[in-house]
């Protein structure tokens, strides 16, 4: 693929469409706006999601340049709930496969006038760049280890399905933090509603510098230690794909870094479990932690297309 800071042939346009970069760029009022549509979305009890045509006549284009299931079909979900036309592509299906230059390839889009693109990139900062020459709203749904903010977005829905309010909870974070999008996005959300943050994890994927990215944030080895009184604990993927080598040998990782019961009592009475997701049953996390009562991940999936819609009713409303 080609490099992203190649000439660009379009102009950048004086005023920036309204997309979703990152969780840094919002303030605390325009998250919780988000979040308080977003359970206006929420299905009630045994019943589907609601249908409604705010957004009939628009176009979302999912643009996926890394495997995606939860994202881009919430993504393609939310937009068709609320009337829009979706079309979702691939890498591996477009013209990129062929040697098209990324740079191509979204001005190819954007002559077909899509009202948003929605877009997943292996490169950090990827939909920053293309955000500022491309006249269309940018979502970003995953860039490189930089952001996920509709991940920590839906992550801070669930929670809140859960616990009364944000501010003061115990979060402990825990896995591979130094590859982590989600962790970062959410340091940057839970970090704005003075939440107790501990991120733990192998000290080769437990970076230093993310303790000055929010107020309140300590950092352990120690996995016991961190979900001690937690409220909540949330579990991280081992992303081996973003490893150039192995941080921490596999056949160990769950022995020191693998979620199980006995963890579990540590928490407060009524903790809950996350995590984003693809869960490693045996690796990140045991299945009878996954299956119990406690966890919440098929709540965060279902979140997804809520706190999805909420955000493409925000940019094209």
């Amino acid at each position: 693929m080609s490099s992203l800071t190649e000439p660009v042939p379009c102009q950048p346009r004086p005023a920036q469409p309204r997309g979703l970069l990152g969780i840094a760029e919002l303030d605390r009022a325009e998250i919780e706006q988000i979040l308080d549509r977003a359970k206006s979305f929420q299905p009630l009890q045994n019943q589907s999601f609601k249908r409604v045509d705010t957004l009939r006549g628009k176009l979302v284009v999912n643009l996926f340049f890394e495997a995606s299931t939860r994202t881009r079909i919430s993504f393609e979900i939310a937009a068709k709930r609320l009337g829009a036309d979706a079309v979702s592509i691939s890498a591996a299906g477009s013209s990129v496969s062929k040697g098209e230059s990324l740079v191509d390839t979204l001005n190819t889009l954007a002559a077909m006038r899509p009202d948003a693109i929605v877009m997943r990139h292996a490169a950090s900062g990827a939909p920053h760049f293309l955000q500022r020459h491309l006249p269309i709203p940018i979502v970003n749904a995953g860039d490189g280890t930089h952001e996920h903010p509709t991940q920590a977005l839906l992550d801070a829905r669930t929670i809140l399905d859960y616990k009364q309010h944000l501010d003061g909870l115990r979060i402990a974070i825990i896995g591979d933090i130094a590859h982590s999008r989600v962790a970062r996005s959410n340091i940057h959300l839970l970090g704005k509603f003075g939440v107790d943050l501990v991120l733990c994890g192998p000290a080769p994927l437990l970076p230093r510098e993310l303790r000055g990215m929010a107020p309140g944030i300590t950092l352990t080895p120690d996995m016991s230690e961190a979900i001690r009184n937690a409220d909540v604990i949330m579990m991280l993927r081992v992303q081996l794909e973003r490893q150039h080598e192995a941080a921490f040998p596999a056949s160990e990782y769950f022995r020191f870094y693998g979620l199980r019961l006995e963890h579990t009592s540590l928490a407060k009475r009524g903790a809950i479990v996350m995590h984003p997701g693809p869960i490693n049953r045996g690796r990140e996390i045991a299945s009878e932690v996954a299956d119990s009562q406690s966890s919440v991940i098929l709540n965060q999936v279902e979140n997804g297309v809520a706190v999805r819609m909420a955000v493409l009713e925000r940019i094209l409303k």
